[in-house]
C-alpha cells in the first residue's frame, strides 16, 4: 500500500515530539535536530520543511508568521491536540533499530574489491566513533557545567547519551578488532582464509543472553 504524503508517520511524531519541547522556528529546529534528532531518526532532518506544515494541516500544530528584521520566519507551536497525539504515539511499542551504514556496507561487499580499500572503510569507521564520542562528551559537559541546552531535561538526556556514547565505544572497538583481522587477509579478499572462530562463538551465543 502507498503511503499518503500526509499520512503522519514516525519522522511527524519526531518532530511533534521537538514542538513539545518549545515553539520553533524551522531555523532553529533545522539546529537543534541536527544536534540530538540526527543520531537516532536522520530522516527527520532530510523531511524537516514538510513534517511541521503536515502537523499544522493535522491540528497538531499552529504556524504563526513574524518578523526578524526585515526577514520573515515562522514559528511552529503544539496545540493540545498535538500533546494528546504525542502522548498517544509514546504508548505503542514502536520498531527496532534499523542501521544505515555506507562504511559497513562497503566492508560487507569488500570481496569484490581489494584489501587496502576495506582496511580504509574500517579507518573511517573508526573516525566515525571517535568523532560520535567527541560531540557526546562535549553534550555531557556542556550539561554538567549548566549550560545544556535544555537542564529540565537532562535526565532524558542523559539515558539517550548512555546509549549513544555505548554504541560508539562498541564501534570503535569492533574496528581495532576489524582492522587487525583485515590485515591478515591477502590482497583479494575474495580468497581470504574465514576466522571461524568467530563464526561459533556466535553460533554457540544463547539467543536470551543479556
Amino acid at each position: 500500500m502507498t503511503r499518503r504524503k500526509d499520512e503522519l508517520n514516525t519522522t511527524s511524531f519526531a518532530m511533534l515530539g521537538m514542538l513539545a519541547i518549545r515553539p520553533w522556528s524551522t531555523y532553529e529546529l533545522a539546529k537543534h535536530v541536527d544536534r540530538s534528532l540526527r543520531p537516532l531518526w536522520p530522516r527527520a532532518r532530510s523531511n524537516l520543511f514538510n513534517e511541521p506544515k503536515k502537523l499544522v494541516v493535522h491540528g497538531l500544530a499552529t504556524a504563526t508568521e513574524e518578523a526578524v528584521g526585515r526577514r520573515p520566519r515562522t514559528i511552529y507551536t503544539i496545540t493540545p491536540a498535538g500533546r494528546r497525539a504525542l502522548r498517544q504515539w509514546l504508548g505503542t511499542p514502536g520498531e527496532g533499530p534499523v542501521i544505515e551504514f555506507e562504511q559497513l556496507l562497503k566492508v560487507f561487499f569488500s570481496d569484490h574489491g581489494t584489501k587496502t580499500d576495506t582496511l580504509n572503510a574500517v579507518a573511517t569507521i573508526k573516525d566515525w566513533a571517535r568523532e560520535r564520542n567527541a560531540q557526546n562528551v562535549s553534550v555531557a559537559r556542556d550539561y554538567l557545567a549548566g549550560t545544556g541546552p535544555f537542564p529540565d531535561r537532562a535526565a532524558v538526556v542523559s539515558v539517550v547519551g548512555r546509549f549513544h556514547t555505548d554504541f560508539a565505544d562498541m564501534v570503535d572497538a569492533w574496528a581495532d578488532w576489524a582492522t587487525t583481522t583485515i590485515e591478515t587477509w591477502p590482497e583479494d579478499p575474495s580468497q581470504a582464509t574465514p576466522d571461524w572462530t568467530i563464526m561459533k562463538r556466535i553460533a554457540q551465543r544463547d539467543p536470551d543472553q543479556r
